[in-house]
């Protein structure tokens, strides 16, 4: 199934589920809380003011996507690429990494940053 390009605007899309779909180029202000995608294809994708809450990225690829000002907490992220993907503006609480939170991560480099600094 293919979505390419597609807007997703203003949309509640709580608990959707997306699986081995091609949503690259796709634009989104949305409300995606709990939704699941697996196996997709979300290249070049945006996400503005979109609620992510505890959603599952698994398998994904998200390779040059945006994301500015979103909720990401909780958001489990398995398997993904990230090439050139761009973070701004976003609530990551409880978000983990590889089993990580994000939270630590940040720590880290910011201690790491500063020693070296």
């Amino acid at each position: 199934m293919q979505f390419k390009g597609y807007e997703f605007s203003g949309c509640d899309m709580r608990k959707a589920s997306f699986n081995g779909v091609d949503l690259s180029h796709s634009s989104y202000w949305a409300v995606l809380k709990q939704a699941r995608f697996e196996d997709c294809n979300l290249h070049a994708c945006v996400f503005t003011n979109a609620n992510l809450a505890s959603s599952t990225f698994e398998n994904i690829n998200l390779s040059d996507a945006t994301f500015h000002n979103i909720n990401m907490s909780g958001v489990s992220l398995r398997n993904l690429n990230l090439s050139n993907v761009q973070i701004a503006d976003a609530n990551m609480t409880g978000m983990t990494i590889n089993g990580v939170l994000v939270a630590d991560l940040f720590a880290a480099y910011e201690k790491v940053a500063k020693s070296e600094g």
